[in-house]
């Protein structure tokens, strides 16, 4: 008997499923374009005098190793740390930035390029050249000790030449006392 009104409850249960209707596919939510959506965002407003940068587009990845290796003391490997930077990144700046560090280790003298002339040549020219942008913090370093390492120089050819001038009077001076000698005691010098 207990098997009877279960029986029942499940031909039930199995006829009202199978009567009822499948159930209806539900509509589809109607497609929005882009500019009916309106998204807010809580960012702080850009002031109109804002003047935004475009992040730096050169991988400056070598010219750091670069600066790493000339701290150690390693001339060779930086320079070729730099050559390398200036192979990968074309930008000018760039281009720029290596011959300016290479400028810079031929002024230094425990260098085994250095050249001062050369520095002097390459620092003039780097000059007449520099281009617009954003200099890395080291260049920029390096662009001072080169501005102060041609200063230098050219007090230091200043003084070179005073030198000589000075060294070519006191020369005639001393002729000329030599002779005022010769006339006054009318005996020649030792």
């Amino acid at each position: 008997m207990l098997q009877k009104p279960f029986f029942f409850a499940l031909a039930a249960l199995l006829m009202t499923a199978c009567a009822s209707a499948p159930p209806e596919p539900e509509a589809l939510p109607e497609q929005r374009s882009p500019e009916d959506v309106k998204l807010t965002l809580n960012l702080p407003e850009e002031a109109d005098n804002c003047i935004c940068q475009a992040p730096d587009e050169n991988d400056r990845t070598f010219l750091e190793r670069g600066m790493e290796t000339l701290a150690d003391g390693e001339y060779i490997e930086a320079v070729q740390y730099f050559q390398r930077y200036q192979r990968l990144e074309q930008l000018p700046l760039a281009q720029w930035e290596g011959d300016l560090a290479i400028a810079y280790v031929s002024m230094l003298p425990s260098s085994p390029f250095y050249d001062v002339d050369a520095a002097l040549r390459a620092y003039t020219d780097l000059q007449s050249r520099e281009p617009e942008g954003h200099k890395h913090h080291s260049i920029v370093i390096m662009q001072q000790a080169l501005e102060s390492f041609v200063l230098m120089e050219r007090h230091i050819w200043d003084l070179e030449s005073r030198t000589g001038m000075l060294q070519e009077d006191l020369d005639k001076r001393e002729q000329a006392l030599k002779r005022l000698r010769e006339l006054t005691l009318g005996q020649p010098e030792d």
